[in-house]
């Protein structure tokens, strides 16, 4: 049986780099609660990542809620309907509402554009994404923000180590969250992060997502528990020293996949933006139907069909499913790009593993039809 081409595949450290780790934490039996992997780590990642403070999590979905529980979120979050589910629900565990806003087509990111039009006197805050690693129009989101006296959330999700000329894109906004999921570019099995710009405040993180202890006997906020263990601790340090050679491949398939698809009728992807780094997280690639002659489906079940796993990401839209689809800022009118985004993307495979036969196998059958 042929072996399956997969969507991603996790990054994993060598296992005899990763022994040594193991080791030191069976020897010192510290194996949560703040110990010296979780700091070494946090530390790490700062000097990489070129941001001051950072707190990891045991996964990037409760740095989204820590952050809008950090900056004391009410009311209403204006974000974007085409991301992961995790965006939105978010909001939804904190008590508020999403209001959903239509998206830049050349980018997948929120169009800032259309922002202004969606703040309403509940309105407190901006949780934009940086879809596939695409950074948002931050000059503009922030702007606005200042404006009408709002704070913004990053979900940066898909955006580990890109920069816009030369400087994190982490350090726009007020919070900008990362997830360290199997599936991303880098990764610690699971995982995140919440990226801050004062002591203060990742001091008041670091207790939020601790129970709210500030000390043995003094508890100052109704924290919860999203600690990272040591063991991933010990992983993401060492799954660090082999991030820039996985990203390194991640490019040589993108152009790989761009080179070869430039002239297929019907097919468009995303291209290199000046100025930034990327990280090459995704490849999807859009269909249109009436010129490539096969719908997005059609050729999502090809592919499967000759065992390559593509994923329909994001499709459905957020605001499509049902605890968000009775919003009126949800109606498909409101969201005509994002629509037609979900409605003609497939993320081709792409990972640190994919090999040169297995791109061109890939390309064959969207080629070939």
């Amino acid at each position: 049986m042929n072996k399956q081409i997969t969507v991603t595949s996790p990054l994993l450290p060598p296992l005899e780099e990763f022994i040594p780790y193991l080791e030191e934490i069976w020897n010192s039996k510290w194996i949560t609660n703040n110990g010296h992997f979780h700091q070494e780590l946090e530390n790490a990642l700062c000097e990489y990542l070129g941001v001051k403070y950072i707190s990891v999590f045991t996964n990037g979905t409760l740095p989204l809620i820590t952050a809008l529980q950090a900056l004391r979120i009410t009311g209403e979050v204006i974000t974007t309907p085409y991301s992961f589910v995790a965006t939105s629900h978010a909001i939804w565990w904190n008590g508020l509402q999403p209001v959903f806003v239509d998206v830049d087509p050349v980018t997948g990111n929120i169009d800032p554009d259309k922002i202004e039009a969606a703040i309403t006197p509940r309105t407190t805050a901006i949780m934009p994404v940086h879809v596939y690693g695409n950074p948002c129009d931050t000059e503009k989101i922030d702007a606005l923000a200042k404006k009408y006296s709002l704070k913004v959330i990053y979900d940066a999700a898909h955006a580990f180590g890109v920069k816009v000329n030369g400087k994190s894109i982490l350090e726009a906004g007020d919070i900008s969250t990362l997830s360290f999921h199997a599936t991303k570019t880098y990764n610690t099995i699971e995982g995140g992060a919440l990226v801050c710009h004062s002591a203060e405040m990742k001091q008041q993180i670091d207790y939020l997502k601790n129970f709210g202890f500030e000390d043995e006997t003094v508890v100052v906020a109704p924290g919860i528990n999203s600690k990272m263990d040591e063991v991933r601790a010990a992983y993401g340090l060492v799954n660090l020293k082999h991030v820039d050679a996985a990203i390194e491949h991640r490019q040589k398939i993108a152009y790989q996949y761009r080179n070869a698809l430039q002239d297929v009728k019907g097919i468009s992807f995303f291209t290199d933006i000046e100025g930034v780094r990327h990280n090459y997280s995704y490849f999807p690639i859009f269909i249109d139907v009436e010129r490539y002659g096969m719908t997005r489906d059609e050729l999502y079940f090809k592919l499967k069909e000759n065992g390559v796993l593509g994923r329909r990401y994001f499709y459905p839209l957020i605001s499509d499913f049902s605890p968000y689809k009775s919003y009126n800022s949800a109606r498909k009118e409101n969201l005509p790009n994002a629509n037609k985004l979900a409605d003609s993307v497939i993320c081709l495979p792409m990972h640190a593993e994919l090999t040169d036969s297995e791109v061109e196998k890939i390309v064959s059958i969207i080629i070939k039809k």
